[in-house]
């Protein structure tokens, strides 16, 4: 059985370098990013982490650190986001466009030892996107490549 793919998170930022706010749902908006959220337009408008990665990396730097410390909006589960440049992510109705990965900066060293280092091979930091479309999305939305065939 095919494990299905879902929006397992949503963080906002609510200022430049301030803190992540879980939230149940937001509202995407195209070509700005999530409503409330400080980081608004240019290409990097919401940015994307992998639930199973940040446990793979958790396991490697023998770390406990919560997701919402790598400071994405999104966290999905059931999915790989690596080397996904270009290609159309579906988070419930709404489109985002992958336009790359998401380097790790020195606030992961500091956040757990090793981790940083540990975070660039395999896309670790994630992806960042631009918002296609206008729309509500929630946790537990169904997450998909479009266009994929796989199942």
């Amino acid at each position: 059985m095919a494990v299905s793919s879902k929006l397992a998170a949503i963080w906002l930022k609510r200022n430049k370098r301030g803190p992540m706010d879980f939230h149940e749902q937001a509202t995407l908006v195209a070509g700005r990013g999530l409503a409330g959220n400080a980081n608004q337009g240019g290409k990097r408008q919401v940015t994307i982490l992998s639930a199973e990665r940040w446990q793979e990396l958790m396991q490697e730097v023998g770390g406990n650190l919560d997701p919402s410390g790598r400071r994405a909006n999104l966290l999905v589960s059931g999915i790989d986001l690596e080397n996904s440049r270009k290609r159309i992510l579906l988070v419930g109705n709404c489109r985002l466009l992958i336009q790359g990965e998401t380097r790790p900066c020195e606030r992961m060293e500091a956040a757990w030892p090793g981790l940083q280092a540990a975070m660039r091979p395999g896309w670790g930091g994630g992806v960042f996107a631009e918002v296609l479309d206008n729309g509500e999305i929630k946790t537990g939305d169904r997450v998909s490549w479009l266009n994929d065939t796989s199942g």
